[in-house]
């Protein structure tokens, strides 16, 4: 290779460098200032917030099927991917044209500033942090660029490598450090954590019926009958978790009702509690999966607060909005009939955790958590559904998410190895507010046999079960099927989970010996 082509591929890998040096410095610049001043206009947050807005319903599924709950964390990593090879290709832009890189970081800058400014909630300096790493990004990038080599045909000489590598290295340091110094801002900052761990949510007016001994079958890989908090499922949108003092929160009630309610935190606390245990499951659920969990919430009835407002006969439905501007479109007879629709405030005997909407969501039993569960609720409109669409349903997601009959079978696990002998089939069967009768098993393709169910909580809960199986050597095909309280048997069609929930039959394969 040439002196000239080695010198010409050094310069673009140098002016790559650069490229990545301002991106990263800027980054870190404008996460600091968010951090500092409005933490919901963070520039990776905001960018990765409307990405999820605009994504269709088959990215949602594609994200979630491959990352679960780990699909932020995936989608963040992402950004900074195409961030870095944009930034990149920003350096070399700008050393072959002066200024030209400089207008595609400062674009990006620009980006945020935009996102930040027209999402729900943005504060009065939501545009700061996008302004700040958009002129950080444009300062460092030709501030780097008079460090690279401007001259093709020449060997760089050892002290101007020497010096390109201080100033590029120095400068992507700087942004690192201010983004741990921002990570550092954002836990001085957490005071609601200290206000939610200092809170002591008020006894139920009407306690929770305590779990019957037979309700969890106690079988190892057997998920519990209750979730715990910190094994709870969690899907949303909100990249940032939303940090609201209970103090300032407010809950308005509106549309087509007789009068116009709001109350405040004191207010809800005041109100009768009741408890309840109420299974939540995600529309993405594949047909086995996880994102479902089951857990005593302590809340106020929703149907109490909207007879207090006084609904309009002609009203179908309640669109409830997040503080992040989420919203979900519930059929207004899930929250006026005998069910426990609840505005809960606790979760098995704590206060809400952050991520799972403190410091009041919504719980509402039978339905789908993407028309019922929302988080960080503000806001109760009652409307129709042909007057109002939700977050989901206007990316083409059914409006009112009723709750599919599924079983699933948690023992064994697919793909794995089993002694031979006498052994269990176990697993979870659920159809809230409707309740579970039975559930059959059969092992390769033979007759079906019912499975003994543990106690149920009640028709809002899932419930265990399990069958005794003697285990021959070989490979296995086990399924399994539910039956409701009504009669009805769950369908073997298979169908994807949009746009109203997935179903079929849950089958394992197992080897035995």
């Amino acid at each position: 290779m040439s002196h000239a082509m080695t010198a010409r591929r050094g310069s673009r890998l140098r002016a790559a460098a650069a490229g990545l040096s301002a991106a990263a410095v800027a980054v870190g610049a404008g996460e600091l200032v968010a951090a500092v001043v409005e933490p919901a206009a963070s520039p990776m947050a905001v960018i990765g917030g409307g990405l999820i807005d605009l994504a269709p319903s088959w990215a949602k599924d594609a994200a979630i099927a491959l990352f679960g709950t780990g699909d932020k964390a995936a989608l963040i990593t992402g950004i900074a991917i195409v961030l870095a090879v944009v930034a990149a290709l920003a350096g070399i832009l700008e050393a072959r044209r002066a200024a030209l890189g400089s207008v595609v970081l400062g674009a990006l800058g620009a980006l945020a500033l935009v996102v930040a400014m027209i999402r729900p909630g943005a504060g009065p300096f939501a545009w700061l942090p996008g302004l700040i790493a958009a002129v950080v990004a444009v300062v460092a990038l030709r501030l780097l660029m008079r460090t690279v080599q401007p001259i093709p045909y020449v060997r760089t000489e050892p002290e101007e490598r020497r010096r390109f590598l201080l100033w590029t290295a120095g400068v992507a340091a700087t942004g690192v450090a201010a983004l741990l110094i921002a990570g550092v801002a954002r836990g001085a900052t957490r005071s609601i954590e200290a206000v939610r761990s200092a809170l002591r949510l008020p006894q139920p007016a009407r306690p929770a019926a305590p779990v019957a001994a037979g309700a969890d079958l106690g079988i190892q890989g057997l998920a519990p009958v209750v979730t715990p908090n910190a094994e709870f499922y969690r899907i949303d949108t909100a990249l940032i978790v939303p940090r609201i003092d209970p103090a300032d929160w407010r809950l308005r009630i509106h549309g087509m009702v007789e009068r116009e309610v709001e109350i405040g935190w004191d207010e809800l606390l005041s109100l009768p509690m009741q408890e309840s245990h109420v299974t939540l499951a995600c529309v993405s659920n594949p047909v086995g999966g996880d994102l479902i969990g089951n857990a005593r919430w302590l809340g106020h009835p929703v149907r109490e607060l909207l007879a207090r407002a006084g609904v309009d006969p002609d009203a179908d439905m309640v669109l409830s909005t997040s503080s992040d501007g989420f919203t979900a479109s519930t059929p207004i007879e899930a929250l006026t009939d005998d069910r426990d629709a609840l505005l809960a405030v606790g979760m098995n005997g704590d206060p809400l955790p952050l991520e799972h909407g403190f410091p009041v969501r919504m719980v509402v039993p039978g339905l789908y958590g993407y028309v019922s569960a929302t988080k960080w609720v503000t806001d109760l409109e009652v409307t129709r559904f042909d007057r109002a669409t939700a977050y989901w349903t206007t990316r083409g997601w059914s409006d009112r998410g009723p709750i599919k009959l599924q079983s699933r079978i948690d023992v064994p696990r697919r793909s794995q190895s089993v002694e031979p002998g006498d052994t269990v089939i176990a697993g979870m069967a659920w159809q809230q507010h409707v309740g579970v009768e039975g559930v059959e098993v059969r092992v390769d393709d033979g007759p079906w046999q019912a499975a003994e169910l543990a106690t149920a909580i009640s028709a809002d809960t899932w419930v265990q079960w399990r069958l005794p199986w003697t285990a021959e050597a070989g490979t296995h095909t086990i399924e399994c099927r539910a039956v409701s309280a009504e009669g009805d048997t769950q369908t073997s069609e298979p169908a994807a989970p949009a746009p109203d929930g997935a179903q079929g039959w849950h089958r394992v394969q197992v080897t035995v010996g």
